[in-house]
């Protein structure tokens, strides 16, 4: 079954907006683990706006399933993974003033130094996931940098889903099969919630993980935290 990796950035949002450390990063990690979830997904900007560097040193070594940094490959980003060695490491190519993480890599442009930054990476013992846009063209290139996944984003899916889910959904089934293929790992990101998810994996079943932050939030505003992570948990039974 793909595994649902909880992505904890907004928790850190909401504690900044007050200073002090309600909610406490570290309880919500291990609650969200007990409840259920598979992973803990964190994306420390340089700007420290959610996310702050204290804030993955204080996790990683409290985090029992799969910790999952993901950000831009600069300086800070590969000194943080050199130091944590989380279990995954996903490459995004956003620019350090971007609100949220909004285009995947150009795998073409970017693949000899993207080769350069994989191998270091592994070097490290993480596995490496690069963030990639559902256009054929860049699945073969992404391979080429030794990456070990990629992960589909999937805000143009999620856009146009309530509008035509088989249209919304088809790039995604043709690339993943490319991705399977090629012998990719495959994760996806981005806008995923309770409405499109099961949809999405039942259309790639061989999807290994997805990452949900902003939307499992907001749901747990509602539902509450552990009821919430059940529910996208059952999202993702095909």
């Amino acid at each position: 079954m793909t595994k649902l990796s909880v992505n904890i950035n907004k928790f850190a949002t909401l504690r900044n907006a007050r200073g002090g450390n309600n909610p406490d990063l570290v309880k919500v990690a291990m609650d969200a683990e007990r409840f259920g979830a598979e992973g803990i997904t964190v994306h420390p900007r340089p700007d420290e706006r959610h996310i702050r560097y204290q804030d993955v040193m204080d996790l990683y070594n409290k985090i029992t399933t799969e910790f999952n940094i993901e950000g831009y490959p600069d300086k800070r980003y590969m000194e943080i993974i050199q130091k944590v060695r989380p279990i995954q490491a996903t490459l995004v190519p956003d620019p350090p003033d971007v609100l949220t993480s909004n285009n995947g890599w150009d795998t073409i442009k970017h693949q000899e130094w993207l080769k350069d930054i994989v191998a270091e990476l592994q070097e490290y013992g993480s596995r490496v996931s690069i963030f990639i846009n559902p256009e054929p063209r860049f699945f073969e290139p992404a391979k080429s940098t030794g990456t070990d996944r990629v992960e589909l984003y999937t805000e143009p899916y999620a856009t146009h889903y309530h509008q035509d889910r088989e249209a919304a959904v088809k790039p995604y089934v043709i690339v993943a099969k490319l991705a399977y293929d090629l012998g990719l790992g495959l994760n996806a990101g981005h806008d995923l919630d309770l409405h499109n998810l099961n949809f999405l994996v039942k259309k790639i079943p061989f999807l290994e993980e997805v990452s949900i932050g902003h939307a499992l939030v907001c749901d747990a505003l509602y539902f509450g935290l552990e009821n919430t992570i059940q529910m996208y948990r059952r999202q993702l039974e095909i």
